[in-house]
């Protein structure tokens, strides 16, 4: 029976392993995420906007080409009476060419393209924190994985002690020292440790199916690297955690210049910067360089009209301003220097808020490192307990209910053990994605 309820939990098909470092995970995040792939459009589409500013800088060239059919002329009092008409040239062309080259502008066209290069720079930094969070949420993913899968190995020990256990209470039965009720105690904690497994496994292809999709890649069973807690960060764990204050500052100081909230906020100040010059060159002049070439036929300003071509040209600079700017446009100043003043007190809520979460993170981190140690110590503790009731079980000393409240325990203790292990890893690369270097 044993056997078929073990058959039954086994997964219905084998499917290739793959064995994944942290690197390799994050390298599939960079190439297969579908969101991190929209960014990047993002991106392109921004550096567009960037290249349209720039090509304010160039002349406007406008061209018009015409043919018409002109009817004759008609002359008459203001009274509409004496009309006498004049025979008109009946085939009319008209050629014009216009250049205008703007040389001042108040500082229009270049703050236009400081703020193209600005909306730029801010798609990059979206993609920035876009590829940070995906990067986090694939190795919150992974974890989990590796945490399911290391849980699974102590319920499968779990399993054989208990598989142990009971034979050793069927030999006693058989001898008369044990109960039938006993082994079926026994059993069903087998049944319970079972389904527990069960239970394991089922999670364990819901995130593995879930992580292959975030990582863009055909479903594999992902096998996680067992030696990340002790390998990815131990130097930095060494030189970071000596002193709290030093620790703590270093990631702080990370956070300021790394941190891709704190980049699009300074971004956001520099953008409302450049919306206030763009106010301002309301107020000011514009003044253009003007060249025009004019060619047409017949030339119909004399009565009769004249059958002849007429060409003219001329250059000049030309200066226009808005007067109505001089009462409409200072509102819009001083809407812009609130604009900016907004995003120097948002970038210093930001800079206070980096600053508690990576205080929160860091204490955190610390904490597991603790966590870790009291979880060892209860495995330890565990096991001793499970070893003497267990002994004063075989000696008919313990009754079977103190067996299995041991049992519970130390698999308790066990399971918290490993995921003590996995949070020191999780609280570790929290604080590097809030400081924006994961």
């Amino acid at each position: 029976m044993l056997l078929m309820v073990v058959v039954g939990v086994m997964p219905v098909r084998a499917q290739e392993k793959r064995a994944m470092t942290v690197k390799e995970l994050f390298e599939l995040v960079e190439t297969g995420s579908k969101t991190l792939q929209e960014t990047k459009t993002s991106v392109d589409f921004a550096q567009k906007g960037v290249e349209a500013a720039r090509a304010q800088r160039l002349p406007d060239i406008n061209a018009s080409l015409s043919a018409s059919y002109n009817g004759n002329v008609v002359v008459m009092d203001r009274d509409f009476t004496n009309a006498q008409g004049f025979s008109s040239p009946h085939f009319g062309n008209s050629f014009a060419l216009e250049a205008q080259q703007v040389v001042y502008a108040g500082g229009a066209v270049n703050a236009g393209m400081r703020v193209a290069e600005l909306q730029r720079d801010m798609a990059v930094s979206g993609q920035r924190a876009t590829s940070n969070a995906q990067r986090f949420m694939a190795l919150g993913q992974y974890l989990d994985l590796f945490k399911i899968q290391n849980r699974m190995q102590v319920y499968e020990q779990n399993i054989a002690l208990t598989r142990r256990l009971i034979d050793d209470i069927h030999a006693k039965q058989e001898q008369g020292m044990a109960l039938k009720n006993d082994v079926t105690r026994y059993e069903l904690q087998m049944e319970t440790l079972l389904l527990g497994l069960r239970r394991l496994q089922d999670q364990q292809a819901i995130l593995n199916h879930q992580l292959c999709n975030t990582l863009g890649i055909n479903e594999v069973s992902i096998v996680p690297d067992s030696t990340i807690v002790s390998q990815a960060f131990a130097k930095d764990n060494q030189r970071l955690r000596v002193g709290a204050s030093a620790g703590m500052q270093y990631w702080q100081q990370a956070a300021l210049t790394s941190s891709t909230q704190m980049e699009q906020s300074e971004l956001s100040t520099k953008m409302a910067e450049q919306q206030l010059k763009l106010a301002k060159s309301e107020l000011l002049p514009k003044v253009a360089v003007v060249a025009a070439d004019n060619f047409s036929g017949p030339f119909t300003y004399d009565i009769p009209p004249i059958d002849k071509n007429i060409n003219y040209w001329y250059v000049g600079v030309g200066v226009r301003y808005n007067l109505s700017s001089l009462f409409k446009q200072n509102k819009k100043v001083r809407q812009a220097k609130t604009g900016v003043l907004r995003s120097q007190e948002q970038q210093k809520v930001v800079a206070e808020s980096l600053d508690n979460q990576i205080q929160q993170a860091w204490t955190l981190w610390q904490q597991t490192y603790v966590d870790l140690d009291t979880q060892k110590k209860s495995v330890e503790l565990a096991r001793q307990n499970y070893e003497v009731v267990n002994e004063r079980y075989l000696n008919q000393l313990a009754l079977i209910t103190d067996m299995l409240d041991a049992s519970n325990i130390r698999l308790n203790a066990e399971l918290q053990e490993v995921d003590a292990r996995i949070n020191i890893v999780y609280a570790y690369y929290k604080l590097k994605f809030i400081s924006g270097t994961l």
